[in-house]
């Protein structure tokens, strides 16, 4: 039961991950499914009451920032293999393309030299 949970977990945070990509502007990668990236807490030394409030809130800060971090590294790797995908998808297409071309010339030269004997 629990691996079937674990599974389907897997299996939905791929989909989600698949269906979001990041943005390149002005050479600058930004995650799309992150929400923006929690602000650093200040520690306040005002008196104990404040500065117990101030570790709390660092606290909190750490588990939201733990949460995008995760997520950025994950998006960034989803994006990674997607353009690893895709540029070798086209360069095995420019490779055929390449091959086939040369097939078809050898064939043409042949049959124009067998022609002109």
């Amino acid at each position: 039961m629990i691996k079937r949970a674990y599974l389907s977990l897997a299996l939905m945070t791929a989909s989600i991950s698949v269906c979001t990509a990041g943005s390149i502007n002005f050479n600058v990668w930004t995650p799309s499914a992150c929400g923006n990236e929690p602000e650093v807490p200040a520690i306040k030394q005002e008196n104990i009451e404040t500065y117990n409030q101030s570790i709390k809130t660092i606290n909190e800060w750490q588990q939201a920032a733990n949460a995008y971090n995760t997520c950025v590294v994950n998006e960034a790797n989803t994006d990674n293999a997607l353009i690893a995908k895709t540029a070798n998808e086209k360069q095995n297409k420019f490779r055929l393309a390449v091959e086939k071309i040369k097939i078809d010339t050898d064939a043409a030269k042949a049959l124009l030299d067998k022609g002109n004997k």
